[in-house]
């Protein structure tokens, strides 16, 4: 079973939000980085561009397969995780704590679309 953590916020296409005030942290979570195998790269916009929910910022690549990024929720880059230029691969060894951007949160209200934890385990209970 893959590692899902209470308090953080997820979409179906299996990334997750981590909201601390009006700032979130997007990455992929467990399921998703284990899903793709070993993460080669990690395609990020820049900081200052819009994102917006259910819509394209990236994509992770790995030796299996590449995957768009969709953010789970609307905002502003305020930064990317420069770590996964040189280590992508650090996605692999743990996906919470290497998110990939950091936003400024437009509308939090977005956050309702999304599963809780125990939710979003079910889902991928159910995909498996």
């Amino acid at each position: 079973m893959a590692k899902v953590i209470e308090g953080l916020y997820y979409s179906e296409s299996h990334e997750y939000v981590k909201v601390e005030g009006n700032v979130a942290y997007i990455g992929i979570t467990d399921y998703a980085q284990n899903a793709l195998g070993n993460v080669v790269y990690v395609d990020m916009p820049e900081v200052d561009d819009e994102v917006e929910a259910d819509e394209d910022f990236g994509a992770v690549e790995s030796v299996k397969a590449a995957s768009d990024l969709k953010s789970p929720v609307s905002g502003t880059v305020l930064e990317v995780n420069e770590v996964l230029e040189d280590k992508p691969e650090s996605i692999n060894e743990d996906a919470y704590a290497n998110w990939i951007i950091k936003i400024e949160l437009s509308d939090t209200a977005e956050l309702d679309n999304l599963m809780s934890a125990e939710e979003y385990a079910k889902f991928c209970e159910a995909q498996d």
